[in-house]
């Protein structure tokens, strides 16, 4: 047995399981441990008093609760807050809570940086590093749920989590599979799952997958209505094109009570945003459980992009509920920070990958990754 002290911050229920059974102790325990680290947010196992002297003697030398290390906080004159959180070695990632009157939505990274170039995207232009740990996940939620105010109500500030901070999330399946279990487990903090969502740039066999795997809620960054321009905007497209895109969403619905699947799309000034580009938009979603978000495109440094006027993105959304699409337009929250959607970027150095382009998209090694393994390993 290695000497090294697991982690049970982010560790699945069954390893748990497995890990009491080596020490020849009972599985109910993991729920024990389980509520002490989520629900009573306990670091201490000699606190962790309905569990035998013994177990937690064993806990202590075999065992830690380690999370991630906080750099900074942020504070908008909005209300958002943005965490950085060390990864080691001098890389961060970014996480965002946003409040409003009825709900807070914590916005959480999934790995260093991305690999998948969203050309409007900050976080693409970063690169990518690795994948974060189901720990680096879960410690994200743990954090926010410890300094933010409960509410008036003495419920929790987040009511809904959102994997749409740093990386793709399905690039990372098993770690953020492993934090979606355990972010609505009984045990833990019960989210439900309708109120956590997925978001995805569109890897299709990774989309079919979560259908099977745990019913939360999807979105896909959509971003435009033909293969052309989203190959440009989106370099995954060149995988899995848009018709073989929605295919998956459908099916996905399908196993989930026809849920809606959210589609975003970032407005971008002469390129998406033509009343042309709204009526292709309703061609591909109408009469499906489809609903679209649009998101007025937030600048970094050394983007080509501008965003869309208000009056075209208010246009543009009217053109999309005249002809039958639900359509909600984002509001900006956060910029003043760097927190709004597309602006994180964390710190990423010793990338293993450049950003996606054209040679690595076209590598038969890569897509045999996407189509069998539970992540992404880029190469």
């Amino acid at each position: 047995m290695s000497c090294s002290k697991i982690n049970l911050l982010g560790l699945p229920q069954d390893e748990l399981r497995k890990f009491l059974a080596l020490r020849s102790e009972k599985a109910f325990h993991s729920k024990q441990i389980m509520q002490w680290i989520y629900q009573r947010d306990c670091d201490d196992f000699e606190k962790m008093t309905d569990l035998s002297k013994s177990l937690r003697n064993q806990l202590k030398k075999d065992a830690k609760i380690q999370s991630p290390v906080v750099e900074a906080r942020f504070d908008s004159i909005d209300g958002c807050v943005k965490w950085l959180f060390s990864s080691g070695s001098g890389q961060a990632v970014e996480t965002v809570f946003i409040p409003e009157s009825e709900r807070g939505t914590l916005c959480i990274s999934s790995q260093v940086g991305c690999a998948f170039d969203c050309s409007f995207c900050a976080t693409g232009a970063q690169g990518f590093n690795r994948n974060l740990s189901s720990a680096e996940i879960i410690g994200q939620v743990r954090h926010a749920m410890r300094v933010l105010p409960r509410r008036s109500n003495g419920e929790s500030a987040i009511t809904n989590i959102v994997f749409m901070g740093m990386g793709e999330p399905l690039a990372n399946y098993r770690n953020v599979l492993s934090s979606l279990n355990i972010l609505a487990s009984d045990w833990s903090y019960g989210i439900s799952r309708r109120r956590i969502t997925v978001s995805t740039s569109g890897i299709v066999p990774q989309i079919n997958k979560l259908a099977d795997d745990c019913n939360v809620s999807l979105a896909v960054s959509l971003h435009a209505t033909d293969d052309n321009l989203r190959d440009q905007i989106v370099p995954i497209n060149k995988i899995h094109p848009i018709n073989n895109l929605l295919e998956a969403c459908w099916q996905y619905a399908e196993k989930h009570s026809k849920r809606f699947i959210t589609f975003e799309y970032v407005m971008l000034r002469g390129i998406n945003d033509s009343f042309d580009h709204a009526d292709r938009l309703v061609d591909l979603l109408k009469n499906k459980p489809a609903k679209v978000n649009l998101i007025p495109f937030n600048p970094f440094p050394g983007t080509k992009y501008n965003c869309s006027s208000k009056d075209t993105i208010h246009h543009f959304q009217n053109r999309l509920r005249k002809l039958g699409l639900i359509a909600t337009t984002r509001k900006t929250r956060g910029d003043d920070i760097d927190a709004a959607c597309g602006q994180l970027a964390g710190k990423v150095k010793d990338r293993v990958k450049k950003p996606l382009g054209n040679k690595i998209i076209k590598k038969k090694k890569y897509i045999e990754n996407l189509n069998n393994n539970s992540e992404i390993r880029l190469q």
